[in-house]
């Protein structure tokens, strides 16, 4: 029978308390247990003596039989001296998962396309606005030979249609 030293939770909606018990590791939550070791308010000060009370002579008996203790109840043996825990460390915790990855790369690609679009926006602008002197005179020589150009064709038309 696999032991395991755990909160059972009591108190009312939105007003927990838990009693430390050590229980068979398959039994519910709230359900039977072996024995009531101690207490946890939650509600109170932290630094409230009766927010966490446990007997540490049963807690140390219990742990050299085997029970095992969740990571709330360790940190409760750690506190009151009766079993060191080892603070754990996880390097990944704050890195986001591969779809929060893929979403930012996606999201950096789109954002250096529309700065790289409005670069160019920007230079065509500028190149428009730099050079209207310059493209005006060179305009107005061509626009004058094209209009030329262009009533010879429809004198042309006309005459084809006048002939039909």
């Amino acid at each position: 029978m696999a032991l395991s030293m755990r909160l059972s939770r009591g108190g009312s909606k939105k007003r927990p308390y838990y009693r430390i018990v050590v229980a068979d590791a398959r039994s519910p939550r709230d359900g039977k247990f072996i024995e009531k070791i101690g207490t946890y308010n939650p509600l109170l000060a932290k630094d409230d003596e009766k927010r966490i009370v446990l007997d540490t002579d049963r807690a140390k008996h219990w742990l050299s039989v085997g029970a095992q203790p969740t990571d709330r109840v360790a940190r409760f043996l750690d506190v009151t001296g009766v079993k060191e825990r080892t603070a754990k460390n996880n390097p990944n915790k704050g890195k986001p998962g591969e779809k929060a990855v893929e979403r930012a790369e996606e999201k950096a690609e789109k954002l250096k396309a529309a700065e790289e679009a409005a670069a160019e926006a920007k230079a065509a602008a500028e190149a428009a606005a730099a050079a209207p002197a310059e493209e005006s005179a060179a305009e107005e020589a061509p626009a004058a030979e094209e209009a030329t150009t262009e009533e010879a064709p429809a004198a042309e038309g006309g005459e084809e249609k006048a002939e039909g």
